[in-house]
């Protein structure tokens, strides 16, 4: 349904309090899912042919999972950040890959490019990744603002992405269900689940039917991932942030649906974290079945965590548990061996070649006309400005947990007076380090106190906290963050001047691990003018790598 923000929000927050101890919800009197049907234990430590959770750690939230053929693909919320909704890739629902965005650009205001307003916190919300095969075509379905919802469909999920449509009703927390007999449904909304259906050519809809409303006893259900599994339609709703429901229906997608718990307020895989949620149910090649949930894991975001998943003979799923838990461990799916190794979501990029890996994401948009990759990244000033959140070309890259350290090798010799470039840990509360080019003379400094209030507007647009002069016109910037979660965590800042000798700056930057930006903290290189546009920074190197 169409909800204001201000509900939104609040339904968001006095769940996810509820999620962290504060509030115990109440369920309905039906039968405790995983109760009779516990996994057997298994020790904590992976053997031989085991996986760990998070199978991701890094932040991919409100996950739809799907698997075409031999691979896997899945899909994430992004919020502010463009290129949105990325898609990831894998051939054993374990090793991920980035291969691609499905929204290559925010165009869906003047807030999306930092012209006069901001998109913090909008954007990108949980949205729908399935395949249809009768045209060989990805297709990803997602609201923006509560206003419209856009369709966007590939051959190929590295693109090129396409819009094939608007409709006029915005479809909340989506689920996409092709069919067997190839017709498009989607299930939607918050605590109201309602089913529309498509047209045959996906561009418009033919009739939308409330088909469900979550009781009192429960509260807000969303998330929704649609399925027709031996005949029989599903609805996959999260409550947020610490249960997952299940709809049934024998009748059709329009209904009736029953409901069953499939989880609640379950201890996850990661020490201080939350309980598994929202994501998606997906079923391997040999006809076994997954969970890929995620976990509320701040100061890092939602790390993405893997279950198996059976089933009652009446027809509803079953978590598989580990002493009573979703389980640090469990032995890996049975698939074919992969055609390749996928892509690390760490280690070096030296920004070969004339185009961005999908690893980065923007800031809001870019001023395309102000950045270029051409084995090298050259970040020019796209913005004069005293406040990093308005500053445009600020490029970003999801920090590996639990702790990472990124390295970046920046030539400043193009840098002009009232110019400010570097390294942050960029989130609603932010800390830099980087150089001032003032009176002519470069100096490395660590900048905190950058502040958004509960509103993203900006409180604080920050202080020196250490600085050193330099010479010469090369520079090795360095963040090391600590995202584990259940405490704030310290980020700590260095720099080099011969890349290998590194020298601390600063105190502790303390990381926040509250929850209402939903977007964890991000490694950001950033350039941007106090006085004049015409200045610039080439980055040679990044380097994301753990301990």
């Amino acid at each position: 349904m169409h909800m204001s923000w201000p509900h939104h929000s609040f339904s968001r927050r006095r769940a996810l309090a509820a999620a962290t101890g504060f509030a115990a919800g109440a369920v309905l009197p039906l039968a405790d899912a995983f109760s009779a049907a516990a996994a057997p234990a298994r020790g904590p430590a992976p053997a031989a042919g085991a996986y760990t959770n998070p199978v991701i750690w890094q932040d991919f939230a409100d996950i739809d999972v799907i698997r075409v053929a031999d691979t896997y693909y899945a899909s994430a919320s992004t919020m502010h950040y463009s290129p949105g909704a990325p898609v990831l890739r894998s051939y054993d629902l374990v090793h991920w890959e980035i291969a691609g965005h499905s929204v290559p650009v925010l165009d869906f205001g003047a807030k999306y490019d930092l012209n006069g307003a901001r998109g913090y916190v909008r954007g990108i919300w949980a949205s729908s990744l399935a395949y249809r095969p009768s045209n060989r075509t990805f297709y990803w379905l997602g609201q923006i603002d509560f206003a419209r919802t856009y369709i966007y469909t590939a051959t190929a999920v590295e693109g090129p992405w396409n819009r094939l449509t608007t409709i006029g009703t915005p479809y909340y927390d989506a689920g996409l269900l092709v069919d067997s007999d190839d017709t498009l449904y989607v299930a939607y909304g918050n605590t109201t689940i309602n089913v529309a259906q498509l047209s045959p050519d996906g561009r418009t809809q033919v009739r939308t039917q409330q088909v469900f409303t979550a009781p009192s006893s429960v509260g807000t259900l969303e998330g929704s991932r649609f399925y027709k599994i031996n005949g029989q339609y599903y609805i996959f709703v999260t409550r947020p942030a610490n249960g997952q429901y299940i709809l049934k229906s024998s009748g059709g997608p329009f209904g009736p649906y029953t409901m069953r718990q499939v989880l609640l307020d379950l201890r996850g895989p990661i020490p201080g974290g939350g309980v598994p949620h929202q994501g998606g149910l997906v079923q391997t090649q040999s006809g076994a079945w997954y969970y890929l949930a995620f976990v509320d894991a701040y100061p890092g975001g939602r790390m993405p965590a893997l279950a198996p998943v059976t089933w009652t003979p009446d027809g509803w799923p079953v978590v598989q548990l580990v002493n009573g838990a979703w389980g640090t461990s469990y032995p890996s799916p049975a698939v074919p061996p992969p055609p390749r190794q996928v892509t690390p979501m760490t280690g070096v990029d030296t920004f070969d070649g004339t185009s961005l890996k999908p690893r980065w994401e923007w800031n809001h948009n870019p001023d395309n006309s102000k950045w270029s990759v051409d084995n090298g990244l050259t970040l020019r000033t796209a913005t004069v400005t005293n406040d990093l959140y308005w500053a445009r070309n600020t490029l970003t890259h999801r920090i590996q947990g639990p702790t990472s350290t990124a390295t970046v090798e920046l030539d400043h010799s193009a840098m002009r007076d009232g110019d400010r470039a570097g390294l942050a840990l960029l989130r609603d509360s932010s800390a830099w380090i980087g150089l001032e080019r003032d009176g002519g003379a470069t100096r490395v400094v660590m900048v905190g106190g950058l502040t958004m209030d509960g509103n993203w507007n900006t409180t604080g647009t920050g202080r020196e906290l250490a600085g050193a002069a330099i010479q010469g016109s090369r520079i090795w910037l360095r963040a090391s963050a600590d995202i584990r979660p259940g405490a704030a965590r310290p980020g700590t800042f260095s720099y080099s001047t011969d890349g290998t000798t590194f020298t601390r700056l600063g105190p502790d930057f303390s990381m926040g691990n509250d929850w209402r930006f939903f977007m964890g903290y991000r490694f950001a290189l950033f350039n941007h003018a106090t006085q004049a546009l015409g200045g610039s920074v080439r980055v040679t190197r990044f380097e994301l790598s753990t301990p």
